[in-house]
């Protein structure tokens, strides 16, 4: 797909294209989400519940469901969203956490990009002397194909990716529980420190307001380890089989943490915008004989597209490694506009 690519898209004007995205939200989902301060970016569940930590994420457009759908009943509180592949500002991600902050302080969860760092950090300040709002805060960086920390004290430098999604679930369930703000963060915490990501992808995406693809990849090629805004993974080669694929990307996660015989697992095959369902039942397929043959058990499937690139074609896998804490907040129930689990 040549970066000369002519656009093609159902929009109107690409500078409206989030502002109308978030007027379509509304319309649809206004019995259960709204947004604060005349700001539609600043998106806020109605189910709201006294004295529970509250739970704000953000980070940019161009990623649905991610951010703007895990938030309602059983997750997130409130989200901030900025224009496509751009951070929230520090000003957005504040008003967001005054509106769902109930008395108990407010956990911010988000993934690990600079920009989000320093204007989370900087609404955090502002909650703190303005309000007087106890804010914490949960980095998350699952993706194994950026480089891995060479201390256990040592930051976090991988990018955040979908395995986001299971810090929300687990944080989610644990603020529902009526848990302290120290406890939902330690949840948080623990989710996040044992997900592991990667992804392959087929296509490049288009940014509506450039109007082009960003790069080129042919289309016999593929890249293992691409980041969700196109960012350049560790390996460009031939399409490869389904199997193949998927054994390649298994043995860096696995090996990661790493596994041992008896371990489970929840599991998140994610389609980045525009990989059929179809296929994405085929990497299940094969994942679930991998991790059979790695004496790994599977708890649970999460199949479908949750952490999106645009139009980006590919897609990541997650896995989770669980425990009887972490089962029991995976578990809990949740209702999203976007995510629903009975």
């Amino acid at each position: 797909m040549s970066a000369k690519t002519i656009m093609k898209k159902i929009i109107n004007d690409p500078e409206n294209y989030v502002t109308e995205m978030l007027e379509g939200i509304y319309t649809a989902h206004g019995d259960t989400v709204t947004y604060t301060g005349d700001d539609l970016h600043c998106y806020v569940s109605k189910v709201k519940k006294e004295k529970k930590v509250g739970l704000v994420t953000g980070g940019g457009s161009g990623h649905l469901p991610l951010f703007l759908g895990y938030v309602g009943a059983g997750m997130l509180d409130g989200c901030t969203i900025g224009d496509v592949f751009q951070s929230p500002s520090p000003e957005q991600i504040y008003h967001v956490t005054k509106e769902v902050e109930s008395g108990s302080g407010v956990l911010y969860i988000y993934g690990n990009y600079n920009g989000d760092i320093f204007n989370f950090d900087m609404a955090a300040e502002m909650a703190d002397f303005e309000d007087g709002i106890d804010v914490k805060s949960v980095i998350a960086g699952d993706d194994v194909a950026t480089e891995k920390p060479a201390l256990p004290d040592e930051k976090n430098k991988r990018r955040g990716v979908a395995g986001i999604f299971f810090v929300y679930k687990c944080a989610g369930a644990a603020a529902d529980a009526m848990l302290s703000l120290d406890e939902v963060k330690r949840i948080a915490d623990k989710a996040a420190n044992n997900v592991r990501t990667m992804g392959v992808a087929l296509t490049p995406c288009i940014v509506p307001r450039v109007g082009k693809a960003g790069f080129t990849i042919e289309e016999d090629e593929m890249e293992i380890g691409m980041g969700i805004h196109g960012e350049t993974g560790f390996r460009r080669g031939p399409l490869e089989r389904a199997d193949a694929i998927v054994d390649e990307l298994l043995e860096k996660i696995v090996r990661d943490i790493p596994y041992v015989q008896g371990d489970e697992v929840a599991v998140l095959v994610n389609g980045l915008g525009a990989t059929p369902l179809d296929e994405q039942y085929i990497v299940v397929r094969r994942i679930n004989e991998y991790l059979m043959k790695e004496g790994i058990t599977v708890y649970k499937y999460y199949v479908g597209e949750y952490a999106t690139a645009i139009e980006m074609a590919g897609f990541s896998i997650s896995l989770l490694k669980l425990d009887d804490e972490l089962k029991k907040y995976i578990d809990t129930p949740v209702n999203t506009p976007f995510f629903k689990q009975i």
